[in-house]
């Protein structure tokens, strides 16, 4: 009976001694949306698409004037001219309309690797800053999937990995 007691004794300070799980959370929406880095890259892409949309609008101005010109020349012309005039207008519709979007997908793919390359750092930063500081989890949440139901204010790491994340970038 004496040995239970102390086995049971020996098992509570075993227990007892168990270090408990550090656990902070971040809302990723706000970290990545408040991230210079991110804002930075937005900026720039802005400034490209800005850029694109005025030369597709000048190109646009360019063929509505040929377009113009060319209706004044076919409706001097032959039927069979006309055709002519017409058909080679309709195909270079179509060879610019497929130069802007192919120009337009490219823009966007170059926005979307930068973004995703962002997310990338980000995740790892998180994830050195968890390690760094002992935490054994660092959980993730936003206002499309919220992970985290609840939290408290000094569990929320939000704050400190986003001027932690904008430190590091301005270096």
């Amino acid at each position: 009976m004496k040995n239970i007691i102390y086995v049971a004794l020996f098992m509570l300070v075993l227990s007892s001694c168990e270090k408990p799980n550090k656990i902070g959370f971040i809302d990723n929406s706000k970290v990545i949306n408040d991230y210079q880095e991110k804002k930075d890259i937005e900026a720039k892409f802005q400034l490209k698409d800005d850029s694109f949309r005025k030369r597709a609008d000048s190109i646009g101005r360019a063929f509505q004037t040929e377009v113009q010109s060319t209706q004044l020349v076919a409706q001097k012309s032959s039927v069979k001219k006309q055709q002519e005039l017409m058909g080679g207008l309709q195909q270079k519709q179509q060879q610019l309309q497929q130069q802007m979007q192919m120009e337009q997908q490219q823009l966007t793919q170059e926005f979307q690797t930068e973004i995703d390359s962002v997310i990338v750092k980000v995740k790892n930063f998180v994830k050195d800053y968890g390690k760094s500081n002992g935490y054994n989890y660092i959980l993730g949440t936003s206002d499309g999937t919220s992970n985290v139901l609840y939290g408290s204010d000094e569990n929320d790491l939000t704050q400190i990995i986003l001027d932690s994340l904008n430190a590091n970038y301005k270096k």
